[in-house]
């Protein structure tokens, strides 16, 4: 399939493989098709029909989007529907709940809302897509698309090596797992220096596989939560180091920092408009903190002012501002941004 190059964005994760095209010549898009793993950041509808807390497919979600509450859990569009139309794409990626035939060539979105890197994560709100069952339907596509390239593997292959792939996983192991001691064990089982360790072992894994298959609102932080990520995001900068190192021969990292990059957009609020970041736009609990929007609850009245959506979740414009910040700046990327990566 040639090299492959991806990104990864810390603070927790988003991990993006973007598979270089086979020429140099630019077309719109700039890439035939896109491919999303993630949690409820990126998921467009996949949960609409679960037995789940997880789902987002009722007012006041979707409440600026054109097509309304189709299951994004943010006001409008997703981190990467702002992505897609930057890299050219016309339409949103559209959920694989229920994308079948020719429209897969375009890509698909497997996100689930509450997933995570391992399969119990997010039990404690219903059912969910795993990042294992992401891959899975994945390799179900990829099984589909044959029989548009009439069975011939190269042809497919060759279509799929000039794709992007996205993936976004790990905040729901900390918040939905790991600092859940009522309902998980795995505090008890494992130091944070462990867990971060076997999250990320199971995550090298699980890329491996999808890559080979192809042939809250803010107040006050919470530091012991910060910590504990810290030393996934650590331990992921690393393994981005291995992966560019050989480990998976011909392929070219890139290490995006939504750490940083949601910390400019609070610390610099007003420079994009934001008069509230540490408050939900919706939501239930101090501060609209902590639970999601209930069913035909009325939003704040000026969605742009406000950084965050619910206690989870940015607001569409937030989600925008992050991706045009990891499209084109060099300031929360390494080594190169996505933009340069399609590019080349």
């Amino acid at each position: 399939m040639g090299s492959i190059r991806e990104v990864i964005w810390s603070g927790v994760l988003v991990l993006v493989w973007l598979i270089p095209k086979a020429s140099t010549q630019l077309k719109e898009p700039q890439v035939p098709c896109f491919f999303i793993f993630g949690d409820s950041l990126v998921d467009n509808g996949n949960n609409n029909r679960m037995l789940t807390l997880a789902r987002a497919n009722y007012m006041p979600y979707g409440i600026d989007f054109p097509q309304g509450a189709t299951g994004r859990f943010t006001n409008g569009r997703t981190y990467v529907d702002a992505l897609a139309q930057l890299l050219g794409f016309q339409n949103y990626i559209p959920p694989y709940e229920r994308t079948r035939g020719r429209a897969i060539l375009m890509g698909v979105n497997y996100a689930s809302g509450a997933a995570g890197i391992r399969d119990e994560t997010g039990n404690n709100l219903g059912d969910h897509t795993s990042m294992n069952q992401q891959v899975n339907n994945f390799g179900n596509t990829v099984q589909e698309m044959r029989r548009f390239f009439r069975g011939d593997a190269n042809a497919l292959n060759g279509y799929l090596s000039k794709c992007i792939f996205y993936s976004g996983m790990g905040s729901n192991d900390y918040l939905n797992n790991y600092f859940m001691p009522t309902f998980y064990t795995t505090s008890s089982d494992y130091t944070a220096k462990a867990f971060a360790a076997v999250l990320l072992q199971d995550y090298s894994r699980q890329l491996t596989l999808a890559r080979y298959d192809g042939n809250n609102s803010r107040g006050r932080c919470d530091e012991k939560i910060n910590k504990a990520i810290s030393l996934f995001n650590s331990g992921l900068f690393k393994l981005l180091q291995s992966f560019n190192n050989g480990k998976l021969p011909g392929a070219k990292f890139v290490y995006l920092d939504s750490y940083k990059s949601t910390n400019d957009l609070y610390l610099n609020a007003s420079t994009y408009g934001f008069e509230v970041i540490d408050k939900g736009c919706c939501g239930v609990g101090r501060n609209n903190g902590q639970i999601t929007c209930l069913p035909l609850q009325q939003p704040c009245e000026d969605r742009r002012k406000y950084l965050f959506w619910d206690a989870f979740h940015p607001t569409e414009l937030a989600n925008i501002l992050l991706a045009k910040s990891t499209f084109t700046s060099l300031s929360y990327t390494y080594p190169i941004n996505i933009r340069q990566l399609a590019m080349l």
